[in-house]
């Protein structure tokens, strides 16, 4: 009959590569998902607004590098809302150290073509 056991070790590396760290551990520094994360809620607490979804998003040599979009009014109906793109600077533990407003568009209109 043969051996139904798995090996320990290989079931375990199994199961760590289903659930993302939260941080890395080969230096302390926090992952991609919880920098977005947090940039998003210290935007928020810092400007008083939603901020709604990243549009961009980069490691650069002193840390992050994000846009975010914010939602700044809210209208009815919502296509009318005013909404802005942010630029985000985190160092590399994830905090923010800067920002600034790039630009405010209504949610309904596209971009236009260059």
């Amino acid at each position: 009959m043969a051996d139904t056991s798995e090996n320990p070790q290989k079931t375990s590396s199994r199961t760590a590569a289903k659930s993302a760290p939260k941080s890395r551990e080969d230096d302390g520094l926090p992952s991609a998902v919880e920098v977005l994360r947090g940039a998003r809620a210290q935007l928020s607490e810092l400007i008083g607004m939603a901020a709604e979804s990243v549009s961009s998003f980069e490691r650069t040599d002193d840390g992050w590098s994000l846009k975010i979009e914010v939602l700044e009014l809210s209208r009815v109906p919502d296509t009318m809302s005013l909404l802005a793109s942010y630029e985000v600077e985190l160092d590399s533990h994830g905090e923010l150290t800067g920002y600034q407003r790039l630009r405010r568009y209504e949610r309904g209109r596209a971009d236009r073509a260059t």
